[in-house]
């Protein structure tokens, strides 16, 4: 049996006016001004009370980075940089061994974070992260990011405090939890008492950020800054660097 049947009138009228809408969209996209997505940069915002500095975070989703151009550029405003180290059980971010060494090199306050995927085993993610991550000299502290939910919000707990407590007893530092303000204030504010935090944020209301547990503030995921091709987070802290 034949797939096609033929047209009547209204389907090809139909068929017309999508090949329209088409040619208009394509010529649109085509011919969009090269600078259009400039304006979703933000820069650097002001200190808010009771911040002291200023921060980015970083992965292989900003390429490569120009650290000439940073260190010229932007050096005396950014006082910290995290970057990703490792991601569940196996992955290792393709810019995390430059960027550690970049960092080291031009003698940055910096540290590292492992992206945490509730599903899989968490001391399987710890041994991976601990197989990559070696503390040298004054580096920060490393750093939980927990962004996706569990099966249950004990499951997603149990499996943190897991992956916090071999992290710590084999480095020597106490990790920080980097995680939404809306996962702190639901899942995680009445627990892990004795971490600090750091808050995604994106929004001007620093009296969301007073709690003493919240040393980090990510305010924005569409920063502007040189020697980076493209939109990176931006951070505020209340702590100083050297």
């Amino acid at each position: 049996m034949s797939q096609f049947k033929k047209r009547n009138p209204n389907q090809t009228f139909t068929f017309g006016l999508i090949a329209v809408l088409a040619l208009v969209i394509g010529y649109a996209v085509y011919n969009k001004t090269p600078n259009s997505t400039s304006s979703e940069l933000i820069g650097i915002r002001e200190l808010p009370p009771s911040f002291k500095s200023h921060g980015i975070d970083i992965s292989r989703y900003q390429g490569e980075i120009d650290w000439s151009i940073f260190f010229d550029e932007a050096n005396a405003k950014i006082s910290f940089v995290y970057c990703k180290a490792t991601e569940g059980v196996s992955l290792v971010d393709a810019k995390y061994t430059s960027n550690r060494s970049k960092l080291r090199e031009y003698n940055k306050a910096f540290g590292v974070y492992h992206f945490f995927r509730p599903k899989l085993d968490a001391e399987s993610q710890a041994k991976h992260f601990l197989s990559n991550y070696t503390p040298k000299g004054n580096e920060l502290p490393p750093v939980l990011d927990v962004e996706t939910k569990s099966v249950s919000d004990t499951k997603l707990m149990s499996g943190m405090k897991v992956w916090l407590e071999l992290v710590e007893k084999k480095t020597g530092k106490r990790p920080v939890i980097y995680t939404s303000y809306h996962f702190y204030n639901t899942k995680f504010k009445n627990h892990f008492k004795n971490y600090q935090f750091w808050i995604a944020n994106y929004s001007r209301r620093s009296e969301r950020m007073t709690d003493d547990r919240i040393i980090h503030w990510q305010y924005s995921d569409r920063g502007g800054i040189p020697g980076i091709k493209g939109l990176v987070d931006l951070n505020f802290s209340k702590q100083e660097f050297n």
